[in-house]
């Protein structure tokens, strides 16, 4: 359901500001009922493949068979979500970690309750037809290039490319383009000359020769290679009291995603494509299921947080924003893998 105005021109600082601080839950919590029956969840641009464990987890039933009646808010984008999160109109967040990292460094802010991705799932391209005379990230400079939107996992991989070549996203335009059929055509319409973003836009650009592609975190050995260590990416999170306050339908919701991550692993490609909604797919099957096999290992396998995770996502943000510190984060506050492994043990992922 789309949210007034008000909430959407809400910054990711005002966000950080209804958020409240608390302490991470302990304990077993397998067998406790919800709280709370009804639980709404904003969700930045749930179509992306990023989200598919969330998207698998409503479609099977997974929510429902935890005692969960979970209204999924579908909004354009993280911050838009986030934003929703801040100003009440949803329990929780579907988006990327790093969000509880440049939240926690304002102020009050969020903890992640159990993990969807295991990289960032982004490709950096350029456009094949405005960047056709392409020799390295220095021509870069001046250019027009997409992100998913401001503050964005978009942003902060492409950053990491710009540096490693001499520039800084100062040097460059950067237009926000969303994760759906607006990036594609701001793509192919010459709006802008390079793009960061996720699947399935990455490899519909890629396969029709839109793009080439400079930085890859798709797998696990390019996520490695251009950020240095495992980033986590997309989780479940919600303000660190609602944690505290509500930890038995935190318990609920951990156990629907990583009973749909253990259903990824096994299911096969034509499973997936009949599972998720026939929009998703951009109009074009065969494609989502390429995006699919390019992206499939990213996915966690248990929902928990790497022991690393968290400390290459603090880098990588430090790396392209002067206002995280380090000295401002608690990152064991930033996520708690409590619920996560409740809910390994309980389906063996």
């Amino acid at each position: 359901m789309p949210l007034p105005d008000p909430i959407r021109r809400r910054s990711l600082a005002a966000a950080a500001a209804l958020l409240a601080s608390g302490a991470a839950v302990r304990g077993s919590l397998a067998q406790i009922r919800p709280e709370e029956g009804r639980v709404a969840i904003a969700v930045g641009a749930r179509s992306t493949v990023s989200y598919l464990p969330l998207t698998i987890a409503a479609q099977l039933g997974y929510f429902r068979a935890e005692g969960l009646d979970v209204r999924l808010i579908d909004l354009p984008d993280e911050a838009g979500a986030l934003q929703a999160l801040g100003a009440g109109a949803a329990d929780v967040a579907s988006c990327t970690y790093e969000h509880t990292i440049r939240l926690q460094a304002r102020g009050p802010a969020l903890q992640s309750f159990v993990l969807q991705g295991r990289t960032p799932q982004i490709a950096v391209g350029i456009s094949t037809r405005t960047m056709s005379g392409y020799r390295g990230v220095a021509d870069l400079r001046g250019r027009r290039i997409g992100v998913s939107a401001s503050e964005s996992a978009t942003q902060s991989v492409l950053g990491i490319l710009l540096r490693r070549g001499g520039l800084t996203p100062a040097d460059v335009s950067l237009v926000s383009v969303g994760m759906g059929a607006g990036a594609l055509n701001a793509l192919r319409s010459g709006q802008i000359d390079a793009i960061s973003n996720v699947e399935p836009v990455m490899t519909m650009l890629e396969h029709r020769g839109d793009v080439r592609i400079l930085a890859d975190t798709r797998s696990l050995a390019g996520a490695q290679d251009i950020l240095g260590g495992p980033m986590p990416a997309g989780c479940l999170c919600a303000s660190t009291e609602y944690v505290q306050k509500h930890p038995a339908t935190c318990q609920a919701l951990a156990h629907a995603i990583v009973r749909a991550l253990k259903w990824l692993r096994t299911a096969g490609p034509g499973d997936i494509v009949r599972t998720v909604p026939e929009e998703y797919l951009l109009g074009d099957r065969g494609l989502y299921l390429l995006s699919l096999a390019k992206v499939i290992e990213a996915f966690s396998l248990d929902g928990l947080m790497p022991q690393d995770g968290a400390r290459t996502a603090l880098r990588v943000l430090q790396d392209g924003d002067v206002s995280v510190r380090a000295d401002r984060v608690n990152l064991g506050q930033t996520y708690t893998n409590t619920f996560a492994r409740v809910a390994k043990d309980r389906f063996k992922a």
